[in-house]
């Protein structure tokens, strides 16, 4: 028995449109990968950027703390002043600390997803900045992005699947040949005694009920609704993050300008301060307040920063 002219094609057909939805389905799961990634490096940097920042405050804190001292001497400051400066710093240390073991848990959760060794060294920048603009034209979401492509791709599977229904509801044509052993007769003669027999046959099956085809063509037709429907679906999905990402990065660039304008500020008050002290007026509770703003405010840039470029990585995964 041999299918009708065309069903082998229409059976290749689907087989092939079925690999080319998995192919971008690999394809997504590589650009997911790329970002993960980048999204994780950039948690890498803010944290080593934030460790920076916090030596760099101990250290100007046990500058502060030796001025404490010498005023101590000459009664312009207290026991407690130095005190608080050594308690500021025990916590400015235990931050530090804690900002080592998420950094050594980001390191391998890093090394994980490239594959590599959970302890292997994953060097990143020492410093980033926000450029100070940003592409004129907004980024849209092709209609080639392969999470959409991937409806696509599935959509053409149905309509390959439904070419074969219609050609297996077609008849099946069969060819053959018999063979029959035949042995002389004994009991009398006969013309061609003992002659095989040997006779081809042709036969043509035809489907009588055509329910069964029927049920798969509604079926095929019903499938390729739904499939425009999730396409629809994840293409609004996938717009709605793209706005997302880009408010993210805008407010992430705010920010940014923000803390840049602050620790400018901040660095006028530890200026006036340290001028006070020459005068022998300094306040050592206002030196640990602007202190801790300073702090603050670098942190907050950091953060901007990694803010920053996890939402343009989102945008370059939505938009290309």
């Amino acid at each position: 028995m041999i299918p009708w002219f065309g069903t082998i094609t229409a059976r290749e057909n689907y087989a092939s449109s079925l690999a080319d939805a998995q192919y971008v389905e690999i394809a997504t799961a590589q650009r997911q990968l790329l970002l993960n990634v980048a999204e994780n490096y950039y948690r890498l940097y803010a944290i080593r950027a934030k460790q920076r920042v916090l030596e760099q405050n101990i250290d100007l804190l046990e500058a502060y703390e030796e001025l404490a001292l010498t005023s101590l001497e000459v009664n312009q400051a207290s026991s407690v002043d130095v005190l608080r400066l050594q308690m500021r710093q025990n916590q400015l240390r235990e931050r530090l600390e804690n900002f080592d073991e998420e950094f050594k848990a980001e390191q391998a959760a890093f090394n994980t997803l490239l594959n590599a060794e959970r302890g292997a060294t994953v060097k990143v920048y020492d410093s980033l900045a926000v450029p100070q603009e940003d592409p004129v034209q907004l980024p849209e979401v092709p209609q080639v992005h392969p999470e959409l492509l991937r409806f696509d791709k599935l959509y053409e599977s149905v309509g390959e699947a439904e070419k074969m229904n219609r050609k297996e509801a077609l008849p099946d044509l069969g060819f053959g040949l018999d063979y029959v052993s035949v042995g002389e007769a004994t009991a009398m003669e006969a013309p061609d005694s003992g002659k095989d027999i040997l006779m081809p046959m042709v036969s043509i099956t035809i489907p009588i009920f055509g329910n069964k085809y029927k049920s798969v063509t509604r079926q095929n037709e019903l499938k390729q609704r739904e499939l425009n429907a999730q396409r629809e679906n994840r293409h609004n999905e996938l717009v709605s993050r793209l706005e997302t990402a880009l408010s993210n990065r805008a407010e992430a660039r705010i920010s940014y300008r923000t803390q840049l304008l602050n620790i400018e500020q901040a660095n006028d008050a530890e200026e006036i301060l340290m001028r006070n002290y020459e005068t022998g007026t300094i306040d050592f509770n206002d030196v640990l307040d602007v202190q801790e703003l300073q702090l603050n405010f670098q942190l907050n840039l950091i953060e901007a920063v990694k803010n920053y470029y996890q939402a343009s990585a989102n945008i370059n995964y939505l938009s290309e």
